[in-house]
């Protein structure tokens, strides 16, 4: 009976990080939508951030949408990170480790056949936690500002991306995205049964999975890069 509550805790865990990862997904489409804003031009830019703020007013307060998305995406980050944590760590005593140390193989220091991405996820989901912290602090509540401190959403956004540091640092992050969202897509519809291939390389998943994740990671760049190497917004 105890196995059997573990199993189906586990597979509770699985379907969590998985719902909370799509939900992450579709804010990302969202915000990369809004980001490319910045090609239309400061003024264009400035409106769509305004914008947020007042959509679903009077019927709402001002913000009162904007903090509706914050909630949800807070609770999805806070599962999906619990949930992986707590995987990792079942995974881990399953697998057999003493300390840092697993005793069935030496060929293979995790005992089974991963890819580039889905060896990263740990790691690369703690620098996109880093990241999001320093980006909230950033460009939202413009506590640091690099760049120098700027009243608009569109000034923030190009003082930030003037600081070639910060571009590096911001390109390290989206490429952690990257991967993570390569493996982290798929796996999200294997776990919620939406996979029928024998073979991930065959898997339709798969390849939505490598759209999703170039695009991504090229529209959250391209803005950040037009500011600093070609001066976009002047």
């Amino acid at each position: 009976m105890k196995r059997a509550s573990a199993k189906r805790s586990t597979v509770a865990l699985k379907y969590a990080m998985a719902v909370s990862g799509l939900i992450m997904v579709g804010y990302l489409i969202l915000h990369m939508y809004g980001n490319l804003k910045a090609f239309a031009g400061p003024d264009s830019f400035n409106e769509y951030a305004e914008h947020l703020r007042t959509i679903g007013t009077p019927i709402l307060p001002n913000e009162g949408l904007l903090w509706i998305v914050r909630v949800v995406l807070l609770a999805a980050v806070l599962i999906h990170a619990y949930a992986a944590i707590t995987l990792w760590r079942r995974n881990k005593q399953a697998a057999g480790y003493v300390g840092s140390t697993r005793y069935q193989t030496k060929q293979n220091k995790a005992g089974i056949q991963r890819s580039y991405a889905s060896f990263t996820m740990r790691w690369g989901g703690v620098t996109i936690a880093l990241f999001i912290v320093f980006h909230i602090l950033n460009l939202t509540t413009n506590d640091i500002h690099p760049g120098g401190r700027a009243d608009t959403a569109y000034g923030r956004l190009h003082n930030t991306f003037e600081n070639p540091w910060v571009w590096i640092a911001y390109v390290v992050a989206m490429i952690a995205v990257g991967f993570h969202l390569w493996h982290g897509f798929w796996s999200a519809f294997t776990t919620l049964g939406q996979n029928h291939s024998p073979t991930r390389s065959a898997s339709v998943w798969n390849t939505a999975a490598i759209v999703i994740a170039v695009a991504l990671t090229i529209g959250f760049l391209a803005p950040p890069t037009a500011i600093l190497f070609f001066g976009l917004g002047g």
